[in-house]
């Protein structure tokens, strides 16, 4: 069945909504967006539900910022997968909802893993929803009914699965960890993205190595913050394979540019000469450390327990019907090892369920066992050691 929608694009009518919104205990929200072709997401489609309605706002033709008012406000906004949806709410309203419920990660404390909103549609709710074509363009207008229906399923049922949810993590005991995990999302920063550290999302720079590294760092900040300023895909600017063409080989003048493989001849002169400035700058100053040590920093002798805590974590997860990767990663166990006073697994249902069985562990009080079938055990140490 097919949910009861309608389209909102007047700012007199979304003004109306806004008004309406304003009551509510609780509100359904995603949005569509693009960032193909642009350097920042484009807002194309925001779609709202609270009980008995159910809206889509066109972004093109109404003013979002009216909208901020309801974000900061006491309403709970139920989103899924809400990390890219609030990096576009805070570019577009200046801010993020005051308060968060991500039913991805809710339900994540039910055993499922990063699950998509139409698996968990189906298993909590028994709801069936269309898939969507990836390619379609949700900027393009007139929107086709396929892509308003398609839309308008994704809050459908948010709330009623909000409250499946609530209602599930309650009998649990995990209502509280999930909200705790939805505030940590909510608050993260989610500002521009920081160009002098572009060059690690490269794969093949990660491998450069001495001065290479260096210019590396420098070229890629420089694309990254010329993208910005226009407003499109740093490939735009400058390949991925140019970048580290350049590094690998930096040149001193637009001749030597040419030859580097990727670069596009046609780049105007005093586009040249800051490319250029910025080559130089790398070449002249600091190597950026390399971010491909797997243990990042973790003493040697304790580098041995990371493989067989993570085997412990894993079947732990599996044991409590908790996405693994809500628990505790690799690096969320580096953290706790290394004693970072801001890891994850020190504080919090973490420290308590993962954190401090560790910590027993590493102070000898504790000891890791086989309890048959190849399952694992932190158990209290005998210290009666086998003959």
């Amino acid at each position: 069945m097919e949910p009861a929608y309608r389209v909102v694009d007047t700012d007199e009518g979304f003004a109306a909504v806004i008004e309406q919104l304003s009551g509510v205990e609780a509100y359904a929200l995603d949005t569509e967006f693009h960032r193909e072709r642009t350097y920042f997401p484009k807002l194309a489609l925001v779609q709202l539900a609270w009980p008995g309605e159910l809206v889509l706002v066109d972004p093109l033709s109404v003013d979002m910022a009216p909208f901020a008012e309801i974000l900061r406000g006491p309403s709970t906004a139920v989103l899924h997968a809400a990390d890219q949806d609030l990096e576009i709410l805070e570019l577009v309203c200046g801010t993020v909802p005051a308060h968060l419920f991500d039913t991805q990660v809710a339900a994540g404390f039910t055993g499922l893993s990063t699950p998509s909103l139409a698996t968990v549609y189906e298993k909590m709710l028994g709801v069936r929803v269309g898939k969507a074509d990836r390619l379609t363009d949700w900027l393009h207008r007139p929107l086709t009914d396929d892509q308003l229906v398609y839309a308008a399923n994704d809050v459908a049922h948010l709330l009623e699965l909000h409250d499946r949810l609530v209602a599930d993590l309650e009998g649990r005991g995990r209502l509280q960890w999930a909200l705790d995990e939805c505030e940590l999302q909510r608050v993260r920063g989610r500002g521009q993205r920081d160009p002098d550290e572009a060059w690690r999302r490269i794969k093949e720079a990660r491998q450069l190595k001495g001065k290479a590294r260096g210019v590396v760092r420098a070229v890629a900040a420089w694309r990254e913050r010329r993208a910005a300023t226009l407003d499109i895909p740093v490939r735009y600017v400058l390949s991925d394979i140019a970048v580290v063409g350049i590094a690998q080989r930096p040149p001193r003048n637009r001749a030597e540019l040419e030859r580097i493989r990727g670069f596009d001849k046609g780049m105007r002169d005093e586009v040249v000469r800051d490319l250029l400035d910025a080559v130089k700058a790398g070449v002249d100053g600091p190597v950026p450390p390399s971010d491909d040590a797997p243990t990042g920093g973790l003493d040697r002798d304790l580098r041995p327990a990371v493989a067989l805590i993570s085997a412990w974590v894993a079947q732990l997860a599996r044991d409590l019907h908790l996405d693994g990767g809500l628990l505790a990663t690799r690096g969320d166990l580096e953290a706790l090892l290394r004693g970072d006073p801001e890891a994850r697994l020190a504080e919090g249902w973490r420290a308590e369920i993962v954190g401090e069985p560790i910590r027993r562990l590493l102070h000898g009080e504790a000891a890791v066992a086989f309890a048959g079938d190849g399952e694992l055990v932190i158990e209290e140490r005998s210290n009666r050691p086998l003959h």
